[in-house]
């Protein structure tokens, strides 16, 4: 995973999870991680960076809704009342794994990782990314269309990586902390995508 970046006139390959590190580090910031439909596929992407270790403190796989509960105590009612697969749980994921962990940020992914297991309203793909960072919380939705099921996965990493780059890079720590909210974009193919600020 990267992305290209500019210095002068030359273009510099660098991976998304390294990015990550550097914002981490020039900010002094820890890093955890809540993962269902990824399954540590975050985890597993951020220790590929030498000296992650001092940011990225732990991670957590949270496949079932009890290990979601009982690991980093979200709120049961959240997932009975909108679905484990939704912005408000994974809200509920990011915001609860950063408290747990004593972390400043955090990424969470539920979804549907497939082939099986899609319905009309919930469909193979589906994926809610949940980025917390310093009391304030985003959500994004993206429905990955992609081949199989280890494709939506990395999608979905992906995504994440890139979220929690845009949330460091455009932190101010006075603007809407403590609350969600939610913008609508759209991309076709590969992906529909949602974002949404959550509200605590």
């Amino acid at each position: 995973m990267s992305v290209k970046k500019s210095f002068g006139t030359e273009p510099v390959e660098e991976s998304l999870e390294y990015l990550v590190y550097k914002l981490l580090k020039e900010r002094r910031y820890t890093l955890t991680t809540a993962e269902s439909a990824t399954g540590g596929m975050i985890a597993s992407t951020l220790v590929n960076v030498p000296g992650i270790s001092e940011f990225f403190t732990e991670g957590y796989v949270t496949y079932s809704d009890a290990a979601k509960v009982k690991m980093i105590h979200v709120n049961p009612k959240t997932i009975e009342k909108y679905g484990v697969v939704s912005s408000e749980t994974a809200c509920d994921m990011a915001k609860s794994a950063a408290r747990t962990a004593g972390c400043d940020a955090a990424l969470s992914v539920t979804g549907v990782a497939g082939p099986d297991g899609g319905t009309k309203d919930c469909p193979v793909g589906l994926m809610y990314i949940g980025c917390y960072l310093k009391g304030k919380t985003v959500t994004e939705r993206y429905v990955f269309e992609k081949n199989s099921r280890r494709e939506r996965r990395e999608a979905a990493t992906e995504a994440a990586l890139r979220l929690l780059i845009t949330m460091l890079k455009e932190e101010n720590p006075a603007r809407l902390a403590g609350h969600c909210s939610m913008q609508w974009q759209s991309h076709f193919p590969p992906e529909n995508k949602e974002d949404s600020l959550c509200g605590s």
